[in-house]
């Protein structure tokens, strides 16, 4: 493994990921971040270059201790205690400027001590913070003691992780509060990017909704489900997760389809009455690509939903949880009367080059001032910041 500072080319830039073990929303963002940085080496505590489709291929990619044990989708769950330690151990010493994407475990890597640490926040710890209590609601209850202990140590170490990071770039406004309220920081909000040139509009669209994302509790897709099924529509549901088997045997009227790839999945989403998406998302990616399909959204009406769907205009907003309303707006909503020009036009703002201009700009901001002026003692340091931000802003601006 390389260690000379200028093997990380870019700057001395490394960018860091929780896990590249799938391709969803939160790794598509990193490739994007990655593309802002041609020649920089990546960190993730865990790497499947199948499961990834190749994405990274072309990159030196650092895994931790753990790559041999839990390098699967299904599995990295059960070393849940050991990751944080894999992050502090992540080989990143080389540094001058880390670039942590994070939901999880990727803000706790340790940087140089005169390093400079951004991470761009897809949401803080779930499990330890606002989806803490659903957690141990579902863990058998002689398992509870042990899991609050767990949740617990992660919870201090994930402040403390928090604490050592000099800026933060949050995906949705939702984050942006999340992160105040948790770490007690401020943050600047840049939304994810989409590949908009990988959807087009279908001009006789099927007769099916749509969910897209893991098939998980937090998730809500059984809300889908039952209001799928009080209005006696199909809803078919592309993803994979742990409750995948609990569900199909819940409700047979609906298509589990699983994981597809790129070209099938916009087939599928230009050929939905609507995609429908029930959980109070921190942003929800597949929103805009709905949108960039030419189908509306019919989506709770709280956390990122807010900032992409406009109700009557590129979708319906119903109120959280509520499966009757979703159930009411599939039954009497004319999904065919939104114009697909206007969804599709609406799907631009989040283009990748809007992405890698906001980017940019807040990335050399966070470096150059706006956080980072009380975290350095050292004038040495902080003009050292103040003199890479250029750079950084030239690269992630022109890098793709």
């Amino acid at each position: 493994m390389k260690t000379d500072r200028s093997s990380t080319g870019d700057g001395g830039v490394v960018l860091v990921h929780d896990y590249l073990l799938v391709l969803r929303g939160a790794e598509r963002v990193f490739e994007a971040m990655l593309g802002c940085f041609p020649d920089a080496p990546v960190a993730t505590l865990l790497y499947d270059r199948g499961g990834t489709q190749g994405r990274f291929a072309d990159r030196e990619v650092r895994t931790s201790f753990l790559q041999r044990l839990a390098a699967d989708q299904k599995r990295f769950r059960g070393f849940l205690p050991l990751l944080p330690m894999a992050a502090e151990r992540l080989a990143i010493r080389d540094a001058r400027t880390v670039i942590s994407s994070s939901s999880a475990f990727a803000l706790g890597v340790r940087p140089a001590p005169d390093a400079v640490h951004v991470c761009y926040c897809h949401s803080p710890f779930r499990y330890v913070w606002h989806e803490r209590a659903r957690i141990e609601r579902e863990m058998p209850s002689s398992a509870r003691g042990a899991m609050r202990h767990v949740l617990d140590a992660l919870r201090r170490w994930d402040s403390a992780a928090a604490a050592r990071v000099n800026g933060f770039i949050a995906n949705s406004e939702l984050t942006r509060q999340r992160i105040g309220d948790f770490y007690g920081r401020d943050s600047v909000v840049v939304h994810p990017p989409v590949q908009l040139d990988r959807f087009t509009a279908d001009p006789d669209p099927g007769d099916y909704f749509l969910t897209v994302g893991q098939v998980t509790s937090h998730k809500r897709t059984e809300t889908a489900l039952a209001a799928a099924e009080q209005a006696g529509v199909t809803l078919k549901i592309v993803g994979e997760g742990p409750h995948l088997d609990a569900l199909r045997a819940r409700y047979p009227r609906a298509q589990f389809v699983g994981r597809v790839d790129d070209r099938e999945l916009s087939r599928i989403y230009a050929g939905a009455r609507a995609l429908v998406v029930p959980a109070i998302e921190e942003f929800g990616i597949t929103m805009v690509e709905a949108l960039a399909a030419g189908r509306p959204v019919l989506a709770a009406a709280a956390g990122g939903a807010l900032e992409i769907v406009s109700h009557g205009e590129t979708g319906v907003l119903v109120d959280p949880g509520d499966a009757a309303a979703m159930a009411e707006a599939m039954r009497t909503v004319d999904w065919e009367s939104f114009d697909p020009d206007r969804l599709r036009a609406s799907a631009r703002r989040f283009s990748p080059e809007q992405f890698r201009q906001r980017f940019a700009s807040a990335l050399a901001a966070l470096v150059s001032e706006a956080v980072l002026e009380p975290a350095f003692e050292d004038a040495g340091v902080l003009a050292g910041a103040r003199r890479r931000a250029p750079a950084l802003t030239a690269t992630a601006t022109t890098g793709v």
